[in-house]
């Protein structure tokens, strides 16, 4: 079983790979770097705080690397029932120090996120709505992702040994004056438990952005570390 799952990955990045050399003039890759805090208020109540960073690594069929933006997050999730959370989230995007024509973008988030679990895996299904708030514009976001965990040994996730993270997600952008942006991503990250209160991931994330219009093709190359205190 497991050398049938890293075959599935081997696959996945070798098609990624094809699809990035055939499209090169419409490709942009990013490395994105994270370290994230999680901590309990109450049983119920998780509070997440986060700092990124993503670098332009591939544009304009040229290699580079230069700083795009760098994020700060917070987010807090409620259980209202054992499947079910609902969460509210506020970020923070430093754009204009690196990039004189952008705009710096405070985002507010509202989630409902429903979840299952079997004997091996953990099936995930995440709704959002974002506003995206710049100087020149506001921009409402609607989000829905399905996820699923899986361990990469054995049946369950178990300290020191793989796991694997699979997502895909579907997004709308509307705004006055704005013509509708559709989004697409599919992100596959393997992951380690280190100790109880540390995990690292590392993993890449394929997006084709307005793809009702003019198609742009996104690679993000993620890597985080998630502490938990």
């Amino acid at each position: 079983m497991y050398c049938i799952r890293v075959g599935y990955g081997i696959v996945l990045f070798l098609f990624l790979g094809t699809y990035l050399v055939q499209s090169q003039n419409t490709t942009t890759a990013y490395w994105e770097p994270e370290v994230a805090f999680n901590y309990k208020v109450t049983p119920l109540l998780k509070q997440n705080i986060s700092l990124s960073n993503r670098n332009y690594t591939y544009q304009d069929n040229q290699t580079q690397l230069t700083i795009r933006q760098i994020e700060i997050a917070h987010f807090s999730s409620l259980t209202i029932e054992p499947d079910k959370s609902i969460g509210l989230g506020v970020q923070y995007r430093f754009r204009e120090a690196f990039e004189s024509d952008k705009e710096n973008e405070l985002r507010l988030t509202q989630q409902f996120n429903i979840t299952k679990k079997t004997n091996s895996a953990r099936f995930g299904n995440r709704f959002r709505i974002e506003q995206r708030i710049q100087p020149s514009k506001l921009v409402h976001r609607f989000r829905y992702r399905f996820a699923i965990d899986i361990p990469l040994k054995g049946l369950k996730m178990d300290i020191g040994e793989p796991y694997l993270v699979a997502t895909t997600e579907s997004l709308l952008s509307i705004g006055k004056g704005l013509s509708p942006m559709y989004d697409q991503r599919l992100t596959s990250q393997v992951g380690w438990s280190i100790s109880q209160k540390l995990k690292a991931q590392f993993g890449v994330q394929f997006r084709m952005e307005n793809y009702t219009e003019s198609t742009a093709h996104v690679f993000l190359f993620l890597n985080s570390l998630v502490i938990s205190i």
